[in-house]
């Protein structure tokens, strides 16, 4: 699958530190087979993607759009479709299809949306739907 994640508040905090699970989410995800990009509505974060020491497991940084999605992100050059999406933001999820997680504002060490997400992904990647989710939607992982 094509997995498009979300950069603030979704794998970094408002300063910049990255959520716990983040680097093991990737790595467990692209050994998978599945396929990472990194996006973001306030453009292409390549730098935070390097900074972090993910580029390895990104193959690919887009600017996200914000609001009619499917129309922008042709404007916004996106070139892949996405398959799931992971975002604070529950608007594009509900758009595109994904998982929603809790906003990640502040470093928190005891965070651990990513091993919630790992699992919907992989139950949703081997049944066609997450548990506890009606087949052919995503699960909210906001709590």
């Amino acid at each position: 699958m094509n997995i498009f994640f979300d950069c603030d508040y979704t794998i970094i905090t408002w300063d910049g530190k990255l959520r716990p699970g983040v680097t093991e989410i990737f790595r467990r995800l692209t050994e998978d087979g599945h396929i990472i990009y990194v996006w973001s509505g306030a453009g292409i974060r390549w730098y935070e993607v390097r900074t972090h020491g993910l580029e390895r497991y990104v193959t690919d940084c887009f600017h996200k759009p914000l609001y009619d999605y499917h129309r922008r992100m042709k404007d916004l050059g996106v070139t892949i479709m996405p398959d799931m999406v992971i975002d604070d933001y529950p608007d594009i999820v509900n758009a595109l299809g994904g998982v929603r997680v809790k906003p990640y504002v502040y470093e928190r060490k005891s965070d651990t949306e990513m091993d919630r997400v790992y699992q919907i992904i992989t139950a949703f990647d081997a049944k066609g739907y997450s548990v506890g989710a009606p087949k052919g939607s995503t699960q909210d992982c906001s709590g």
